[in-house]
């Protein structure tokens, strides 16, 4: 980890010396450059750094970040700030901030997704080689977003303290790399490990993208800004199946996951020039025993739910890990209720506009998190579809969420967001269980359709709920919001996925076979569909006004309240 952070801080010396080399010559080298001191110098400094981190604050000893990593980011940054030339964030002079940082953090988005999305397609391929049933390579989809959820917390004081373009650069550099370790996996269990490993980029890589534009957008511009940042990440999802597909099909699965290597060099790049060094106004201390208990409870609970139809895992393990689980975060909801800063602050449930966004939120992705594991299985499995023309078929759910895109700032201005909340709960879930009716037989142009308008009102209620979410939180808790929000979204995807295997798992079970077929789809999808679509309950309970600024539609009547304010 220290290796990777030491390549960030040079490629951002590099950056600076380019910089001052077109106006000062080249060969001006910064005085923090690495190379200009000895061994001996800077491991003076390190620990100078250290003192200094250990005497301001205590929290730099702990597991997450190793004490010599934390005065070596802490360092970095400082010099960072002061000879980056876009550390203030004012963009190239020729795109506005509020669409060019949206859409530097959409290429890490992009690369996500795609991972995501190629990965699903290759499944049945991947499960040969590795001589595996599908249903157990859920484990590289859930090791992934278990990462995810245990390393979120951390994200946003990471990012407070030592800044969000170094942080983001490292993620991006993290992830590349576990990327690289799963196209050379031979077993599950490599593949497991590897995605676990490339989680922890991940926990980073987006949460603390979607910092950076919280932080530097105006709360009135977060609908158009999180478009923008949605609009190019929508083409992983786009391009991913097909792309999956075709290499799956013609070339070998493992190339699917090398392919991110390029686009990992590119958002380098593009986040070393004008990604803003946004720092919090006031860092608390990190939570240590906040991050291990949560971490120990979140694991153990998705942990559980994963290996209980998991073949060769005894049950006394299910329960001990429930258990354990359990006692974990009743013990973190103890400590959260007396600390200072909490790592998951439980106090922000307080707005009602969050606490919606939490548990509806957590329903409708339980629903749609199941979708990646169920639809390419069944095409594959179930109606003898190559990876190819399952990817061509899946990609169109891609396509109606970005024309979504287009239009979801109208929408929320006309109707405002709980009415849209309510109706698209509905519709989302029902279309989220419509692939239950789809047969051998079902016309290619039927498929093709619930599929475009599954994905248009799916990506409609995303970016709803990742609003509302942020509606009425104050900038200094943004950063305690966005991983609060970050975390619960990837337990509630690895819970979808879960939720989906269960249920092929248990029609297997009843049917006495081993091998999947057609006919063990449709319960699952009515299941997932079904918890999707009682997220409309958690919306109701929203006040009608809700998230009314942010939508757009307060505007002119607080510039009236203002104006009638001054003449009195």
């Amino acid at each position: 980890m220290l290796f990777l952070y030491r390549l960030v801080r040079l490629i951002d010396q590099l950056a600076a010396i380019g910089v001052r080399g077109r106006w000062k010559g080249v060969g001006q080298v910064s005085p923090g450059f690495a190379f200009s001191k000895s061994s001996e110098q800077r491991r003076l400094l390190t620990s100078a750094a250290e003192r200094r981190s250990a005497l301001a604050s205590p929290a730099l000893e702990c597991d997450v970040i190793s004490p010599s990593l934390a005065a070596y980011m802490q360092d970095a940054a400082q010099n960072a700030r002061s000879s980056h030339p876009h550390s203030e964030g004012q963009g190239n002079g020729l795109i506005p901030l509020r669409i060019l940082v949206p859409l530097i953090v959409a290429c890490a988005l992009f690369m996500e997704n795609l991972d995501a999305t190629v990965l699903s397609t290759a499944l049945p391929a991947i499960a040969r080689d590795l001589h595996q049933s599908p249903i157990q390579l859920k484990l590289a989809l859930t090791s992934y977003l278990l990462t995810l959820a245990v390393f979120i917390p951390a994200s946003g004081w990471v990012a407070d303290r030592f800044g969000t373009r170094i942080v983001f650069r490292l993620a991006i550099l993290i992830f590349a790399f576990g990327s690289a370790l799963c196209g050379f996996a031979n077993t599950i269990g490599e593949l497991v490990a590897a995605r676990a490993f490339q989680g922890i980029g991940g926990a980073m890589m987006v949460p603390v993208g979607r910092l950076v534009i919280l932080r530097t957008i105006p709360r009135s511009e977060f609908v158009g800004a999180l478009a923008w940042l949605t609009m190019p990440a929508l083409l992983g999802p786009v391009l991913g199946p097909p792309v999956g597909g075709f290499v799956t099909t013609y070339f070998h699965w493992r190339w699917i996951f090398w392919i991110n290597l390029p686009m990992a060099a590119f958002g380098m790049v593009l986040a070393t020039l004008y990604i803003p060094n946004v720092r919090g106004e006031t860092i608390s201390r990190f939570d240590y025993l906040g991050f291990v208990l949560s971490g120990i409870g979140l694991a153990g609970l998705v942990s559980a739910s994963a290996a209980l139809d998991a073949a060769g895992v005894p049950l006394w393990v299910v329960v001990g890990l429930f258990l354990v689980g359990s006692a974990s975060v009743g013990l973190y909801v103890f400590h959260a209720r007396r600390a200072e800063s909490p790592i998951l602050d439980l106090r922000l449930l307080r707005y009602p506009t969050f606490r919606s966004g939490i548990v509806g939120g957590s329903l409708f992705r339980i629903g749609v998190g199941a979708m990646p594991l169920l639809l390419p299985l069944q095409l594959q499995l179930g109606f003898g579809m190559t990876p190819l023309n399952s990817g061509l078929l899946t990609f169109v759910a891609a396509i109606g969420a970005i024309g979504m895109k287009t239009a979801v700032g109208t929408i929320l201005r006309r109707f405002g967001f709980r009415s849209v909340l309510l109706f698209n709960a509905i519709v989302s879930g029902v279309l989220i269980a419509a692939p239950a009716l789809f047969t051998a037989t079902t016309p290619i142009s039927v498929m093709l359709a619930i599929l475009f308008v599954g994905g248009f009102f799916r990506s409609l209620e995303f970016t709803c709920i990742n609003a509302i979410s942020v509606a009425e939180v104050d900038q200094p808790e943004m950063s305690q919001a966005t991983s609060f929000t970050s975390a619960f979204q990837q337990i509630a995807l690895s819970l979808g996925i879960t939720v989906g295997a269960s249920m092929l798992q248990l029609s297997l079970a009843i049917r006495h076979s081993e091998t999947l077929a057609a006919r063990d789809f449709p319960p699952a999808f009515l299941v997932v569909g079904f918890i999707a679509a009682i997220s409309y309950v958690s919306f109701a309970r929203l006040p009608k006004d809700a998230g009314e600024e942010v939508a757009g539609r307060k505007r002119v009547a607080s510039a009236a309240v203002a104006v009638a304010n001054g003449r009195s």
